[in-house]
Order: structure tokens, then sequence, then C-alpha cells
């Protein structure tokens, strides 16, 4: 891949908005639980600026691969490639200072912090000054706080929490917890946004609520979205492109329209009996 790739050539959208060159790759990734195979040499890539989805039946293998493009699990097998250059094998935390972050299927959150502390835990990547300073509070430690909580502030006006933000999160229903987790993957500014199925649990309401937040992270800020979820009128409605996972190998790849027409994909979804 030329280091040129990912920041080139952008096309339109019937919607007005950019998509550019390839951000991500994966290549051939296989990923080995013991005997198990969980992924098997699964090729696809994300493109700067869209809304790309993994989607599958249950146990396909979609979480472990998220798992794989944040850095929790490494591949026993393939490459992994971000912004033009091929990714070595990187604790979690590295992959987040690269500009990845995500949530997660079950909710991670401090309970017993208030929702503006919580969001600002998302700033620790981008953070200079060490424990010690932040701990006495003084100099550039403070004015690096101020700062960073001046677009913690931002971030809650968006996804408009504002009557919320000193409450505990335990104290929270579970929709506003969702939002309360995306806001924090937000405050890490990421260039790829990971979403580990942000829609379940949630009624309808909630569902159109996120589903209008999305589409603003992706219009306003042009972050790069990579999501899994269930709920396929969501993923049609949302998606730039779809890649279709079943039994921990790829089935289908394309627009919403191209995936939607693929046999494999429909006998994956209808329960036909696989041989």
């Amino acid at each position: 891949m030329n280091a040129q790739t990912p920041f080139a050539d952008y096309t339109t959208t019937a919607d007005g908005r950019k998509i550019g060159g390839v951000l991500m790759e994966m290549k051939n990734i296989t990923l080995r639980f013991g005997g198990v195979k969980a992924i098997t040499d699964i090729s696809f890539d994300i493109r700067e600026g869209e809304i790309r989805s993994i989607i599958g039946p249950n146990g396909a293998g979609k979480s472990s691969m998220l798992n794989v493009i944040s850095g929790f699990y490494v591949p026993q097998e393939g490459e992994v490639w971000f912004r033009g250059a091929r990714r070595p094998q990187m604790k979690p935390f590295d992959v987040a200072r690269q500009g990845i972050a995500r949530t997660f299927q079950n909710i991670a959150l401090f309970d017993g912090m208030s929702v503006l502390d919580n969001i600002m835990t998302g700033r620790l990547t981008l953070m200079k000054s060490g424990l010690f300073q932040q701990a006495l509070w003084w100099g550039a430690a403070q004015r690096e706080e101020t700062e960073h909580r001046a677009k913690v502030e931002k971030i809650i006006d968006f996804l408009e929490i504002q009557a919320i933000r000193k409450t505990p999160v335990g104290r929270l229903p579970y929709g506003l917890k969702k939002r309360v987790e995306l806001a924090r993957a937000l405050a890490a500014e990421p260039k790829l946004l990971l979403l580990d199925e942000p829609m379940a649990g949630m009624n309808v309401e909630e569902k159109e609520d996120m589903c209008r937040f999305i589409l603003d992270v992706n219009d306003e800020f042009g972050t790069t979205i990579a999501l899994i979820e269930h709920d396929m009128g969501v993923v049609m409605d949302l998606s730039d492109r779809v890649v279709v996972m079943d039994y921990g190998k790829k089935i289908g790849d394309g627009t919403p329209d191209e995936v939607r027409n693929n046999q494999s994909v429909i006998d994956a979804y209808l329960g036909v009996a696989h041989e």
C-alpha cells in the first residue's frame, strides 16, 4: 500500500458527504483460540469518512474482528494497516493513541463517577502532564485540564446531555448510559470510531436518537465509523458499505443494496441449514 493512498481521491456521496481513500486495511486476518478459528482469512478495508458496518449472525466473529482492530486481540496470521503503514503488534492503549476509540457491547463506564468525569477519562491518551502534576493541579497541568474540560463540554452539548453532566452514571437509564459511552469515545478525538452494538437493548426512540448522533458525528466531525449492529434496518440506513461474516468467514462485502441481494447473505440470515 502506498503511503499516499489513505488521504487521496475523495468521492462524494449522494447526500454530499466525502469518502476518501483507505484509512484501515485488514489483510488476510486469521484468529484462533486454541484449535478454534474465530476468524478465517478475512480481508476488507475501511475508507476515510465512511460508515462501515460489520454484520453477521451470533458467533460469526464480528466482536473478535473489532477486538483485532482495537488491539485487544493479536491475529496469528495477516496484517493490519492503518493510515498507510503496517501496524506492528500493539497494546490497546497504544492503538488508542494512534487515533482509534471504541464503545463496548456491555457498557464499560464508572458508575460512581459523574457523566463529566467519565467523559474526561476519554481524554487520557491526549494528556501530556504526568500523574504527579495532575494530582497537584498546578501550572501546566491546570491549564491542560481546563482546555480538556472545555472540549468535553462541547461534546456534552453536541450529544444533548447537559442536564445530566454532574449526575453519577450509575443513576442513569440504559439509553443515556450508551450516549455517555459514545461521548467518552468521542472525547479521544478518534480518526476511527468503533461502535460495538450501539443500539443493543434500546427502545425505538432511543435507537432513533442514537442513529441521529452517529450520522451527526460522521457528518460534522468527519469521523470514520465502523460498527457492529444486529438491527438490519439501522445498518442499511446508516452504512456506506457492509461486510458480512458467518462462522468466522467473509460471505459478503459491498453497498447495502449489494449485500441485501447477495444470496449467501440471504441464506445466512434466513437460517438456511449449513452443510
